[in-house]
């Protein structure tokens, strides 16, 4: 296999929803999952269409109680397609005994089919299938289907189908709840081959429109007719006479929109035009295949060896697909299991924290309207806020349409089958990685305009919540946050309290204290008027301010035995016997799981699921972290952060693909084989389906573009600060050199090369000012129509 193709030989059968999920095409509107054209879900084969920003609510009763779920929905499927030879039975898959290939390419976005069916005539019938879901334009899908009647001469039928008789069901412990979402508002046809289908999403009313317009492009004029339509099903039949080696091509262009997009009066009227005024297959496949061209420069990778190479782009050929530069025009956000599966319902984490330092140096317009998916749920996070007695804004830990808290109140052990509670909700941190995200915009790009839009009122509202959080503790003469959950996600409670949350979690009490320094940084950068005006707007009052400057000289940050403490007490907790565990188990990745399954808990154990005091060190440069610890008048010493790692690393069972990440960030400076190690991890975590089958419920986005940023900002030692671009090269043995371009500020298509010998930067013609590069104390001018190089040693 090339860098650009994904290939699998033979049937899925077990890791078909893998397949499935790693050959999903997409364009940031909508995507569809890998499956195959004749399959419904069946258990093995999961056929799925997911819209960006496309959710519904549904309620179902567990042990009793009531419980609430919003879901992203599974929208109506416009890839059914069979045929039949004669009267024979309908193509139902590939013949097993008979060679089958699935090929991505990468480069231009098209899955490509080959295989053979046998009918129980012995009938044989050669397929080749090219789909794609367009770049160019959102709203269209199209499939081209070429059918070869090898040992056969007879009528061929083909059939073409809308099909809205789909439920959310891609989740196998998600089966047991409510999972209807759509409601049919009719279906049929038009002209010949062309069918059409409406429905409403059940509760959040999402009109969905799809129309296909399906012909016969190479062989036989057809014979058309039309089976019986469904209220949520609308079909075509297409039948054509072929002799034996005949062959037959047929295309289906389908078209989505709904009641959400703009300029669009009647979603069923724009998609009936549009599916009706689409070229050919290989008129929609130039303009497709040339809007990936543009994409690939923007944003190719050229590092590692030929295989890393090839998953480095099924990364960024997925990433681009959930959030591509049509997300900009959308109200959506990071869905952290892309738009490829069911899995966390398609709810939006924090994995826009992982997410966005790619999109800021390629596509700041993608990045910034999925802040602006934030700051439209403001005034759901003021409410979360106020009902906690607390000023400005608490978001929440599972975001979906309207910005309420999503997160269950129980989740089901399936080791256990019970359903335990389900706390998360208290990892308020999310609204750290949310204002982390815009001071982090604002520096890539330098527009004070989108601090004065917006940006600066997200930080405001974050961090005005984490300041009334904070309580003076007259004993510590120290500010303290309680009751609260970390990205470790194992720990929601101490063992001998009943009440959940933990006090002083070390990533939340620091990382406010940055928040509320940035905040201030904001609101200085900004024009007076405008400082004014957001001041009004929000009512801050000047001792809020002072309160800012007030916590981040007195935080409370816990320590023991040299290192920094995940949370207060944790030294208290007991150490867990690992290598038993492991011998016992052999994957303890889901330790909370086996724990809770022998009626033990993680509360009770040194034990973490991912990073959560690492996470300082892969958001914070050393000097950073440093400073505030020194503003806290806190220990710091050049070891405190190696030792902290380590510490750390032995008590991790990276439950989480995204502590790979982590652990490789933060690993970078001290051991390169390590981070080396963990980076190949990462990498490998969703192709090889590390995790064990959740794959095949979503591809796991946050690793993905992590993988990209490791190697891209982690590596080089990339930072955007002060209006410079700063370089702190340091890559592993396995990387001898690394290139790719961004976007800085005002300059497109900077490049930058790295070896082991020096860094270049390389800007291309523009009316842009020059801009400052720095690596290790030395400073160069990098101008338009110039290079500039700097020595690593």
């Amino acid at each position: 296999m090339s860098r650009w193709r994904l290939v699998y030989e033979g049937p899925g059968g077990e890791h078909t929803g893998t397949r499935e999920a790693l050959c999903t095409l997409g364009n940031g509107f909508f995507a569809t999952r890998g499956a195959a054209p004749e399959a419904r879900a069946d258990g093995v084969n999961y056929p799925g269409t997911y819209i960006a920003g496309c959710y519904d609510r549904a309620v179902s009763t567990v042990d009793g109680h009531r419980v609430e779920n919003e879901d992203l929905v599974n929208a109506p499927d416009w890839l059914p397609l069979t045929f039949r030879c004669g009267d024979g039975g309908w193509c139902t898959g590939p013949d097993p005994a008979a060679p089958a290939r699935t090929e991505l390419d990468m480069r231009r976005g098209v899955l490509t089919r080959t295989f053979h069916a046998v009918d129980g005539e012995g009938r044989r019938t050669r397929v080749v299938q090219r789909r794609l879901v367009s770049m160019d334009d959102p709203h269209l899908a199209a499939l081209e289907t070429t059918l070869v009647a090898e040992n056969w001469s007879g009528r061929l039928t083909v059939r073409s189908a809308l099909d809205g008789e789909v439920a959310n069901t891609g989740v196998a412990r998600y089966r047991g709840l409510a999972a209807e979402h759509l409601r049919p508002a009719g279906a049929g046809g038009g002209a010949a081959g062309t069918v059409w289908l409406r429905c409403t999403t059940a509760e959040s009313g999402v009109g969905i429109a799809l129309a296909a317009r399906t012909r016969v492009s190479r062989g036989p004029a057809p014979v058309h007719s039309a089976p019986p339509a469904r209220p949520a099903w609308a079909g075509c039949d297409l039948a054509v006479d072929l002799p034996e080696g005949g062959q037959a091509t047929v295309e289906k262009v389908a078209a989505l929109y709904t009641s959400r997009d703009r300029a669009v009066g009647d979603p069923l009227g724009a998609a009936r035009a549009a599916a009706d005024r689409a070229g050919h297959f290989d008129a929609l496949l130039r303009r497709h295949a040339a809007a990936w061209r543009r994409l690939w420069r923007a944003c190719a990778v050229d590092a590692g060896d030929e295989d890393d190479r090839r998953v480095l782009n099924l990364h960024l050929f997925h990433l681009l697909q959930t959030v591509s530069p049509h997300t900009a025009d959308l109200d959506a956000g990071v869905p952290a299991r892309g738009l490829h599966g069911e899995a966390y319902r398609g709810h939006v984490f924090w994995d826009e924290l992982f997410v966005l330092p790619f999109l800021n140096l390629r596509f700041p317009e993608t990045a910034r309207a999925l802040l602006r998916y934030r700051w439209r749920r403001l005034p759901a996070a003021r409410r979360a806020a106020r009902e906690a007695g607390l000023r400005g804004a608490l978001f929440p830990w599972q975001s979906g349409s309207d910005g309420r808290e999503e997160s269950q109140r129980l989740h089901l052990n399936p080791r256990s089958g019970r359903w335990v509670p389900d706390h998360s909700r208290l990892q308020r941190h999310v609204g750290l990685a949310i204002a982390y995200n815009v001071w982090q915009h604002h520096q890539a790009t330098g527009d004070v305009s989108f601090l004065a839009e917006f940006g600066a009122e997200l930080l405001v509202e974050v961090a005005r919540a984490f300041a009334d959080t904070a309580v003076y503790d007259r004993a510590l003469d120290r500010y303290r946050i309680r009751g609260v959950m970390g990205p470790d996600e194992y720990h929601d409670g101490m063992p001998d309290r009943s009440a959940p949350g933990l006090d002083d979690n070390a990533y939340t009490n620091v990382m406010a204290v940055w928040v509320m320094l940035r905040a201030l940084d904001a609101l200085e950068a900004l024009p007076g008027p405008c400082r004014t005006a957001l001041k009004e707007s929000v009512g801050l009052a000047p001792e809020e301010t002072a309160r800012f400057e007030a916590i981040s000289r007195r935080m409370h940050v816990p320590f023991h035995d040299g290192v920094i403490s995940q949370f207060a007490g944790y030294e208290s907790l007991a150490e867990l016997d690992w290598a038993a565990y492991r011998a016992r188990y052999g994957d303890i990745r889901r330790l909370d799981r086996i724990l809770e399954a022998e009626g033990d808990t993680c509360n009770r154990y040194r034990v973490s699921k991912q990073a959560d005091v690492l996470m300082l060190f892969f958001l914070l440069s050393a000097d950073e972290l440093a400073g505030l610890l020194e503003g806290l008048e806190l220990p710091y010493d050049p070891g405190l952060i190696p030792r902290t790692v380590r510490y750390y690393l032995e008590r991790t069972c990276h439950g989480s693909t995204l502590s790979s990440v982590v652990h490789a960030w933060v690993l970078s400076r001290t051991d390169r084989a390590a981070s080396w190690r963990f980076f190949r991890e990462a990498l490998r975590s969703d192709i090889d389906d590390s995790q064990g089958g959740t794959t095949a419920e979503g591809i796991h986005l946050g690793a993905m573009a992590g993988t990209v940023d490791l190697l891209t900002r982690c590596y080089t030692g990339l930072e955007l600060r002060d209006g410079a671009l700063h370089l702190s090269p340091l890559t592993p043995a396995e990387l001898p050199a690394l290139s790719f371009e961004l976007r800085y500020r005002d300059h497109w298509g900077v490049r930058l090369e790295v070896d082991g010998e020096s860094a270049r930067v390389s800007v291309p013609p523009s009316a842009a000012p020059p801009f400052p590069v720095e690596l290790k104390g030395r400073r160069a001018t990098a101008a338009p129509r110039t290079s500039c190089e700097l020595p690593l040693h």
